[in-house]
């Protein structure tokens, strides 16, 4: 017999997947010990789990997927087939349903982008800062930043300047971090420009003597002087999604974590039994935190996971936040499971990153 985890691991199917199917009544373990509720499969269910997963990336309903494993091994197949065809006709109505919206959509896109918009050059910013303030900042959200080529707006770190502040940001889509620092002086209105990250990184480079420091937006050019040393170059040809819509989330329940033995425990701590994913075509492991009733934090291992407050992120994009984070107490704040997780410093609540939440059932 397999358990659960040697079944997540051979079938595709999570851990908390196989635990949802067999509360649905859809695969049903063999067998499940009195004492623990550790669930064993017959090896003959291997080849049902599998079917069921592939059922499920084609997104077939589960009301459907249920029929067809009782018709699986049946003489007369008329039924399974007769539901993969319903299935396909769906998915394909959909699909032409999705391509006319899309349509619509581009058009919209084109009225956007209509050539009568003004192209008179806007005037050039100019912001004096701190340059431990813009070194803090950068190191911050550096961390969060894009690398997808077919996403080059988000392979930078946003510097949006308005009424004397300087608001770095940086996301990849499945986390955001935001900083700020305040400016000395400030000359121009507001500006918003997508700092490539080698651009990021030079500029970071010369952060290191403190003091004061300069940044210019001209046009499509961005410079950083620091006394005789400059690091500029060209802006990234792309609008920044509008990251303040994307911070609006609902406050959740606040913790305050111990960084090192937090950190220590995310890392030491056991990552869930076939919760391997795959993002972009890399693979990560899975931590599941559970904030306790005394208002504690602690990761989830083995069969946890089940409650509706737990929360599943990205164990190495977890890390990096803590360390962005830059502190020995940082707070977590948990919403639903299906909202980001925050990671806050204490001492700066517009300093954060955002970190969205796997899904542990399917």
């Amino acid at each position: 017999m397999r358990s659960i985890g040697e079944m997540a691991r051979d079938s595709g199917l999570g851990v908390s997947a196989l635990r949802f199917y067999d509360r649905a009544g859809v695969l049903v373990p063999a067998w499940v010990d009195p004492v623990s509720g550790y669930r064993w499969y017959d090896a003959e269910q291997l080849e049902e789990a599998r079917l069921l997963a592939r059922l499920r990336r084609a997104g077939m309903p589960l009301a459907d997927i249920r029929l067809v494993l009782a018709g699986w091994s049946g003489r007369d197949t008329g039924l399974v087939r007769q539901l993969l065809e319903s299935h396909l006709r769906r998915l394909e109505r959909t699909l032409s349903d999705a391509r006319i919206e899309f349509s619509t959509v581009r058009a919209l896109l084109d009225r956007r982008e209509n050539p009568m918009t003004s192209t008179s050059t806007p005037p050039a910013a100019r912001l004096d800062l701190p340059a431990a303030e813009l070194a803090a900042a950068l190191d911050a959200v550096r961390f969060a930043a894009g690398t997808d080529p077919e996403l080059p707006m988000l392979g930078g770190v946003l510097f949006d300047i308005e009424d004397g502040i300087l608001r770095v940001v940086a996301t990849d889509r499945y986390r955001m971090a935001v900083a700020r620092a305040g400016a000395t002086a400030h000359d121009g209105p507001r500006t918003q420009v997508v700092v490539p990250s080698p651009l990021a990184d030079a500029m970071r480079a010369l952060l290191s003597d403190g003091g004061s420091v300069r940044l210019t937006v001209d046009g499509d050019r961005v410079a950083l002087e620091a006394g005789d040393r400059q690091a500029a170059g060209r802006r990234v040809d792309h609008d920044f999604p509008d990251y303040r819509r994307l911070i609006r989330v609902p406050a959740g329940r606040r913790a305050l974590v111990d960084v090192p033995a937090f950190r220590a425990a995310v890392e030491a701590g056991p990552v869930r039994a076939g919760e391997v994913r795959e993002q972009d075509g890399v693979s990560f492991d899975i931590v599941v935190l559970k904030v306790t009733d005394d208002g504690t934090v602690g990761v989830c291992g083995g069969e946890g996971g089940d409650d509706a407050g737990d929360v599943a992120v990205n164990r190495d994009f977890l890390l990096h936040a803590l360390a962005a984070g830059d502190q020995d107490r940082l707070i977590l704040e948990f919403g639903a499971p299906t909202a980001p997780l925050a990671v806050r410093r204490t001492d700066a609540e517009d300093t954060f990153s955002l970190l969205m939440p796997v899904r542990l059932e399917d």
